[in-house]
This record gives structure tokens, C-alpha cells and sequence, in this order.
């Protein structure tokens, strides 16, 4: 570099003081590396919000529910976490509208009708929902919806896919569900049928119904029946007693494009059924004694909760049956017993119930009788 510059400066020597300085200058410039160097490509900005999303959606009653999944967060992601806020974009078009829009003509044409603010539990839990309600002013119209993310410094994402929905005015209103009745089998659910469709009109669009029944410890919904429910009632055979349910029923309606379509919930009913159904009492008793024993069978219950049986011992069959020995304080969980304190020559007489897991006796049996020999 030393030789360089000693080069220069004898080559300078030919040249003008004010163009030897500036040769040398640029020279310097060009070595020591102090220019701009050498430019780049021009780059797009970085994406401050995620671009897109999907969502679905569907009608029920009078209202379009709307859900999406924000996306998962990684740790050095840090444009997730920015997001602060989604708004939710309707289109409302006529039936014969192309099925295609581009994204500047629906962001032109299209309404802000809300926006959901993101929570870090809403981060964390990802789905997020929202809901519109409708207006029907008796014209058939087709309506397009799309989200936008939205992050703290307000810069804003594209759209999301189109989501394309024809609602259908014609949907039933809520049914009217009633007191449940609970029986050793089942509860009865009854309920009282809607009288018109949710845009005032008659006669009602129903098809069936759905009913719905969530449990205390786990709240998540779950529809119990495999098909629309043509009657207005329905038998829930699979619950237990003492477990708390809460019930609601929606009507079940043919849509625009011949798909079923649920009305709002009902009313909801909760209930903790109690057992306070006593079992039927034992049968087919049979009884055979030996010179020290007694022994007695009898056919088992069929109830499902049984715990187990009592046994009640008399040599006097004209004693109320509420004196007679019990000779099981413990719970008998066979259909055997025998009987060896027992005398030669006395009569026995017998009865047994039944009891279930809530403690609920059964009537007596028929009495059965043996004489010891």
C-alpha cells in the first residue's frame, strides 16, 4: 500500500495539484474501503402481520358463526404475538354475482362489521369465533365474508380466503324445552315446538331436532341423537344418577341449498337426577335344609346398580315383616344363603330384598318356609 501511494505521488507530479489531490483521494477511497460500496438489490419490507388465514363458518337461526385458528407461535416468532386485534369484513352480493372477487374490489365494496381484540389466552388457545347477526329484508343474497389481521403498530394483513354462505330466512325459531322427568331408565326430555320461522313467516321449517347435552365437570356439548329427532321428545338412557346435565334442544331446518340448518339454542335445563327407585324384589326363591343347615337361593335382579341383598329370618310368620331378624347387616352380594343357627325340629320362615347403591329396598319376596329336621 506504501508502494502504492509512493507511485501516486510521483505520478502526481505530472499532473495539476487539484487533480493529483483528487486522484489520490479517490485511490484512497477505493482501497480503504470508505466508499458506499456495492449496492444491493432492493428488498421488500419485512411482513408485520401474518398474510393469511382460513376460516369457516355456518348458519344457525338468525346468526352466521364464524371461526377461525390464529397461527401457532413458535419461539422467535414475534409477529404472532403482535397481533392485536381481527376485523371481520362482510359482502353482501346478489345471487347470480360471479363466484370470483379479487381482493381489491371486496376490499372496496366490502363493511368493517366488527373486530375481535387478541388476548394472550386467545394466543394461547388459538381458535377464535365471532358472530353476526342477520337482517332479512325478504331479498335472497349471498354473503362473502374475509378477516384481516391487525398488529399493534395498526399495519394491517391481507385477506383471508372468501368464505361464501346463502343464509336462509326460512329457519325455524328456538324450541321450548320443559321440566325433564327422570324414571329408573331414563330421563324424558319434552319440549315445546317452535311456532314460526325467525323471519316472522309460517307455516315453520322443521325437519327434526338436535338434542345437546353437556355435563358439569366437562362443559363440552355433545349431541345425543344420531339423527333429527322427528317427535318433541326424547329419552336420554345413557346418564347416572347423581351426576349433574344440562340439556337444550335446536330445530332442525332445510336450507337454501337443500342443507339442514339448526335454529338457536333453546332454553336450557339443568338436572342432577336422584334414585329414589326402589328395586323389584327378588323371585324364584327355593329353599332346602339339612340337619344343620338351611340353605336358600334366588334369582339374581336385573337392575344394574344392585349392591347387594338382605335376608329376613322368622319362626312366627304372622310377625310384621318390618320385626323379623335381618341376618345380613352387611350386604349379601350372592344369590346364596345359608342358615346354620338353626334348631332341630322349628319351622324357618324367610323373606329377602333387594337393595341398590343409593340404598333404595326393594318390597319383600315371597316368603319361602323349612322345618329342620
Amino acid at each position: 500500500m506504501f508502494n502504492q501511494l509512493l507511485n501516486l505521488t510521483y505520478l502526481s507530479r505530472c499532473f495539476p495539484p487539484k487533480a493529483a489531490l483528487a486522484f489520490i483521494i479517490f485511490v484512497l477511497l477505493i482501497f480503504t474501503g470508505a466508499g458506499c460500496g456495492k449496492r444491493k438489490a432492493p428488498q421488500p419490507p419485512l411482513e408485520k402481520t401474518q398474510q393469511r388465514i382460513e376460516i369457516s363458518g355456518f348458519q344457525q337461526g338468525n346468526k352466521v358463526n364464524l371461526t377461525w385458528l390464529l397461527p401457532a407461535q413458535s419461539v422467535s416468532d414475534s409477529s404472532v404475538s403482535s397481533i392485536k386485534q381481527v376485523d371481520v369484513y362482510r359482502l353482501a352480493e346478489p345471487l347470480d354475482a360471479p363466484a370470483s372477487l379479487t381482493e381489491e374490489d371486496f376490499a372496496s365494496r366490502s363493511t368493517l362489521i366488527g373486530s375481535v381484540s387478541i388476548s394472550a389466552e386467545d394466543l394461547a388457545r388459538r381458535q377464535i369465533s365471532y358472530t353476526d347477526s342477520l337482517e332479512f329484508a325478504g331479498q335472497a343474497v349471498k354473503l362473502r365474508y374475509a378477516i384481516r389481521f391487525v398488529n399493534s403498530a395498526g399495519q394491517k394483513a391481507g385477506f383471508s380466503n372468501f368464505l361464501l354462505i346463502e343464509p336462509t330466512a326460512k329457519v325455524a325459531a328456538s324450541p321450548a324445552l320443559d321440566v325433564p322427568a327422570v324414571s329408573q331408565e331414563a330421563i324424558l326430555l319434552r319440549w315445546q315446538p317452535p311456532t314460526s320461522n325467525v323471519d316472522g313467516s309460517k307455516p315453520v321449517n322443521v325437519l327434526g331436532y338436535n338434542v345437546y347435552r353437556s355435563e358439569k365437570e366437562t362443559p363440552q356439548r355433545k349431541m345425543l341423537n344420531s339423527a333429527p329427532v322427528t317427535r318433541n321428545e326424547f329419552s336420554d338412557r345413557l346418564f347416572e344418577f347423581e351426576r349433574g346435565y344440562r340439556y337444550f334442544v335446536r330445530a332442525v331446518s332445510l336450507g337454501t341449498n337443500g342443507q339442514p340448518i339448526e335454529s338457536a339454542d333453546s332454553n336450557a335445563v339443568e338436572i342432577v337426577p336422584k334414585d329414589t327407585f326402589a328395586p323389584s324384589a327378588p323371585g324364584a326363591l327355593t329353599i332346602a335344609a339339612t340337619l344343620d343347615t338351611i340353605s336358600i337361593f334366588f334369582a339374581t335382579n336385573l337392575e344394574k346398580d344392585i349392591a347387594g341383598y338382605r335376608i329376613f329370618r322368622s319362626t312366627n310368620p304372622e310377625l310384621p315383616k318390618s320385626e323379623w331378624q335381618n341376618l345380613t347387616p352387611n350386604l349379601l352380594t350372592a344369590n346364596t344363603f345359608q342358615d346354620t343357627k338353626i334348631e332341630s325340629g322349628k319351622t324357618y320362615f324367610y323373606y329377602v330384598t333387594a337393595v341398590d347403591r343409593f340404598g333404595n329396598a326393594s318390597e319383600p319376596s315371597e316368603v319361602v318356609s323349612e322345618t329342620v329336621p
